[in-house]
């Protein structure tokens, strides 16, 4: 995800010949019907769903505005960060989607592991290769959570009706649960959507009731990369799941909040950090950087003990990071446990 270091001119010029081009794309497709409005089956990666269009058409509520499916998608892409997931919760496979984490192979997390029949076309993330997404023919996009950039939206919207992030949910704000209202009621889906929303709904309430010392305990979901210290505010993935647990975010972080998902934190407000229980997350960093700090080490919370530093490689961190309807159930298994050993 790092960004280029090219001029402003040259930037410019980059963007204007990458809109020329994908204009290019999507006029050659709809010249040979090839677009939206054709719905084409499956050898190259089979159909999203199977074929029939009884329910449809559909409306989905977006920050964009209501966007209308007229007809059961056949091909999917899926861009917003953990939509491919969700798609494949409810049965459907994209035949092109984004890897936010870099997972490689699928571009999905382990508790996907199996859902691909094949293979998709990987696109970029915070800058989608719009000729590709052109180029695989969908007759839907999913982008519900992304950064909720009009002019993101506005290009994809001319490949396919495109599923944007709801509102409010710009910057990466979306949780998993509208993330998978909004997936599944796009794909024709809403009563599997329901069912899998109820089924993770209760297993939260499960391991709420398992663990009751979370209740009203203050929590920090904190970061490291490479520019420096950073905290999740509430509306953000994982202050969601942490606050689903009965736990509260950090108010010395949320009093910071601004438009995105998360606030910086300088060094010399590490203390800011200060909680009952601190997750700290090593993005693009070794997690010695925080352990070894000796500023973090400082930290009341850390002095007792109360904090954790996820392996940036392990799959507890990706978990609890990907927020997606499939991550987090494998999140509760797997990470509520430490969270409660480390509070005592």
């Amino acid at each position: 995800m790092a960004h280029s270091r090219m001029s402003s001119l040259a930037r410019r010029s980059a963007r204007s010949s990458r809109r020329n081009s994908v204009a290019a794309v999507v006029a050659a497709l709809a010249l040979t019907g090839s677009l939206a409005a054709c719905s084409s089956s499956s050898d190259d990666g089979g159909p999203a769903a199977s074929s029939g269009d009884k329910g449809f058409p559909v409306k989905v509520a977006t920050k964009f505005g209501e966007i209308e499916v007229d007809k059961k998608p056949q091909r999917v892409v899926a861009l917003g960060w953990g939509d491919a997931e969700t798609a494949l919760a409810l049965g459907v496979q994209p035949v092109g989607a984004s890897d936010w984490l870099a997972f490689g192979g699928e571009g999905v997390g382990p508790w996907a592991k199996g859902l691909y029949n094949k293979s998709p076309e990987k696109i970029g993330t915070l800058e989608p290769e719009f000729e590709k997404i052109a180029s695989l023919k969908p007759d839907l996009i999913l982008d519900t959570k992304s950064s909720g950039d009009q002019k993101r939206y506005d290009t994809l919207s001319k490949i396919a009706p495109t599923v944007g992030v709801p509102k409010g949910g710009d910057q990466y704000l979306t949780n998993w649960e509208t993330q998978t209202k909004m997936v599944a009621d796009a794909l024709g889906l809403h009563e599997k959507g329901a069912e899998l929303i109820a089924k993770t709904g209760k297993k939260f309430k499960d391991a709420t009731a398992k663990h009751p010392e979370f209740k009203g305990k203050t929590v920090t979901a904190g970061s490291l990369t490479s520019v420096g210290y950073g905290a999740y505010v509430k509306g953000s993935g994982r202050v969601d799941f942490l606050e689903r647990l009965g736990l509260k975010n950090n108010p010395a972080v949320d009093a910071k909040a601004g438009k995105s998902f998360s606030v910086e934190v300088s060094r010399e407000s590490l203390d800011m950090l200060d909680a009952d229980l601190m997750v700290m997350a090593p993005i693009g960093v070794e997690a010695s950087k925080i352990k070894n700090d000796p500023l973090y080490k400082e930290i009341p919370a850390v002095k007792a003990g109360h904090d954790i530093v996820f392996d940036p490689k392990s799959d507890l961190s990706t978990a609890f990071a990907t927020d997606s309807v499939l991550s987090v159930s494998y999140a509760l298994d797997k990470v509520v446990p430490e969270f409660a050993a480390t509070l005592k």
